[in-house]
């Protein structure tokens, strides 16, 4: 099963009660954490940051992660992941297609889509996986239509073993929604984010990681 980290350093610095000027290490801590736990991927989105600074910001991440097997995406900044020696990127459903990046990007360049129904996904064959959503409410995007599990069924049958991952309002509670989905894993920004203010940052997101993990490869298994 598939662990993607989505970033918010906004949201992490609120959640653990920091100034603006903090936001920063506490990112690369949870980095460092969920990279030591196992998860699989993690995709930088920080839209408010300009190219020099994303650039700076994934350069960072990518060092505290070098000695894990986590792979880092750039959110839908090609040029970014291009430039900073990323391991790739995740596009937005409305931007370029994953079969126009391959084009220009090394062979072993990872290819993460975002898609929102069944029709997106026959388009978006050449990703190397797809993030369906949103699956369940979020705090980040409250005025859509939710999949649920049935939404999510439908992309995963149409992706035809193309891995899918679920997204949006996802944590240890929904993981039996998506293995029954056939979901190949999750992605989220709320389920990697530290319980409570104060302690050890890296080791409480690890923690989390690993309950994520233990949960995924459990419901998965059984009859």
């Amino acid at each position: 099963m598939i662990l993607c980290l989505v970033t918010d350093r906004r949201r992490l610095g609120a959640v653990l009660g920091l100034p603006e000027a903090a936001w920063t290490e506490a990112l690369r801590q949870q980095v460092i954490g969920a990279a030591a736990g196992g998860v699989d991927f993690i995709q930088v989105r920080e839209p408010d940051l300009e190219a020099a600074e994303l650039a700076a910001l994934v350069r960072s991440l990518i060092a505290a992660s070098s000695s894990s097997k986590a792979k880092i995406l750039v959110n839908d900044r090609i040029d970014v992941a291009l430039a900073t020696g990323a391991s790739g990127v995740h596009l937005k459903e409305q931007s370029i297609l994953p079969s126009e990046v391959r084009r220009i990007a090394p062979r072993e360049f990872v290819i993460g889509c975002s898609v929102h129904d069944a029709a997106a996904v026959a388009a978006r064959k050449s990703a190397d996986f797809l993030t369906a959503g949103t699956v369940m409410p979020t705090a980040s995007k409250r005025a859509v239509d939710y999949l649920s599990k049935d939404g999510l069924s439908r992309i995963v049958e149409a992706a035809a073993g193309q891995p899918v991952l679920g997204i949006g309002g996802l944590d240890l509670p929904s993981i039996p929604l998506l293995a029954s989905a056939g979901a190949a894993g999750m992605a989220a920004i709320g389920a990697f984010m530290p319980q409570v203010a104060g302690g050890d940052v890296a080791e409480n997101v690890q923690k989390r990681v690993a309950a994520l993990r233990f949960a995924l490869e459990s419901a998965t298994k059984r009859p």
